[in-house]
């Protein structure tokens, strides 16, 4: 006899093993050690120049000083607002969203500059390529912090108007609070500047995690909205199968680019320069 629950209970238990089996593969792909993992994520997501990256006791960051900022922003940002507002679903205010506008028009400036540069670099006709100005390892953290907390600020209120059944309206902060946030973030990159290694294994550790989790959510959300399963959800504990599915999908993706990359590179540093 057809027994629904029998067979839902079944492809969880199938889900779970897949994801598992997933996850080893990507584990045995990816280099040794806590810090080679984390170099696995961050080379599916970011080129990894090593001028471009900071450096941790003569070991180069999992990511560039760019990505670093702005996976690390955008991690640090979803958790705050998970903490302090939870489930509202608004989004910031006109004044907010203008702001998170110009974070990302810096980022996307400082970094077209970044790369006119790069071709200065490596061209042998370097006036092809005119730049405003040297880039640095300290812009590209700074504006990589801006780009990663607009990406919070607008993927939070989309994750929890995904969710949840009950939604709340108001807006996920205020204006003094995206002020606070910002101050918050561009401190820790005062910090990280710094280079001492007890701020940057943690920043390791965040930034790598913070490109693991958007994707994490990006995914759980297209899950969700395959299975027509929008606002559907009233507690946390009854997300575990959007996150699981999310987890496998994203490791998949990250394990799938890393197999590339390292075809056609032959290494697990940066984009090797000429």
């Amino acid at each position: 006899m057809y027994n629904p629950t029998m067979l839902k209970t079944f492809l969880r238990y199938l889900l779970l093993l897949f994801s598992l089996l997933v996850l080893l593969w990507w584990w045995q792909l990816t280099p040794p050690g806590w810090m080679g993992k984390l170099d696995g994520i961050g080379y599916a997501v970011c080129h990894r120049i090593e001028e471009r990256s900071f450096h941790v006791e003569g070991r180069q960051m999992p990511l560039c000083a760019r990505c670093t900022g702005t996976f690390a922003g955008a991690f640090l940002a979803l958790f705050a607002q998970l903490g302090f507002v939870r489930r509202r679903a608004g989004f910031p205010p006109r004044p907010v969203l203008i702001l998170l506008g110009l974070l990302a028009a810096l980022w996307a400036f400082d970094g077209a500059n970044s790369y006119l540069y790069l071709l200065k670099q490596i061209s042998p006709r370097p006036l092809a390529f005119p730049t405003l100005y040297t880039p640095n390892n300290a812009l590209r953290l700074f504006t990589g912090s801006g780009m990663g907390l607009a990406m919070a600020l607008v993927l939070y209120p989309v994750l929890n108007q995904t969710l949840w059944r009950q939604i709340d309206a108001r807006a996920t902060l205020r204006t003094r609070d995206f002020f606070l946030l910002l101050t918050g973030l561009y401190l820790l990159d005062l910090l990280i500047l710094t280079e001492h290694p007890l701020v940057l294994y943690p920043i390791a550790v965040l930034s790598a995690l913070g490109a693991l989790l958007l994707l994490i959510i990006v995914f759980a959300m297209l899950w969700i909205m395959i299975m027509r399963g929008e606002n559907s959800f009233d507690r946390m504990d009854q997300l575990g199968m959007p996150a699981l599915v999310g987890l496998t999908l994203a490791l998949l993706l990250i394990g799938g680019i890393d197999l590339l990359r390292l075809h056609l590179t032959g290494t697990w540093g940066g984009y090797p320069l000429p």
